[in-house]
């Protein structure tokens, strides 16, 4: 079934998210939302802009990028820096994103989660203490390549480009990613499973579906 489609306007795009997320919590629990993307459609960034929409509807929001639960260098690396096996399925350290971040924010949960596990850049453990989320809290976790790994996300949000968009905006040093991205849409089909699903083939004319 094809699901229906409405343009929104740029500067709106990350207050119509929110309102969605917001609509569809219950009570002060906590919502765990993955903002997936490939990096070209800027995942950081909407997931940035969507705490403060957020926080005027009266829910306390964090966000994590994705990166920051890589695992260590020697494991993900271990065929080489452009393996896209590798990339797909050893470079998210799901263990500890599930142990640290998505289960304590979860039913039952403590409620104490740790924001970062390792840097991306300098492979050290960040040593960030565990912090106290307040009650209804929605945790944002941005980045590439987040589902299809069945991790425990309240609400999923897809950012869609067509693989030619994602082959013209993808820099040349990441060009070699690209083949994860189409090996992603056959096998997950985001655009069909995430909860919301963001066209963005042209940044300036958004749509949500």
């Amino acid at each position: 079934m094809t699901r229906p489609i409405r343009p929104v306007a740029p500067d709106r795009l990350a207050t119509e998210l929110a309102s969605g997320i917001d609509g569809n919590a219950v009570g002060g629990a906590a919502v765990r939302v993955a903002l997936d993307g490939p990096l070209c459609a800027d995942p950081h960034g909407l997931a940035a802009a969507m705490t403060g929409p957020l926080r005027v509807l009266g829910r306390p929001a964090v966000q994590v990028r994705a990166e920051y639960f890589w695992r260590d260098a020697a494991l993900r690396l271990e065929y080489g820096r452009t393996d896209i096996h590798s990339l797909l399925h050893d470079w998210l350290d799901t263990a500890a994103l599930e142990r640290e971040l998505l289960d304590p924010l979860g039913p039952g949960g403590s409620g104490r989660y740790l924001p970062s596990l390792r840097d991306p850049t300098t492979n050290r453990a960040t040593r960030e203490p565990k912090r106290l989320a307040d009650p209804g809290t929605v945790l944002i976790v941005s980045g590439e390549l987040l589902l299809g790994y069945g991790l425990p996300f309240d609400w999923t949000i897809h950012l869609r480009l067509s693989p030619a968009a994602r082959t013209r905006r993808t820099t040349a040093e990441r060009a070699w990613t690209l083949p994860a991205f189409d090996e992603q849409d056959a096998t997950v089909r985001p655009a069909e499973t995430a909860d919301v699903v963001v066209k963005l083939d042209d940044a300036r004319h958004p749509a949500i579906g």
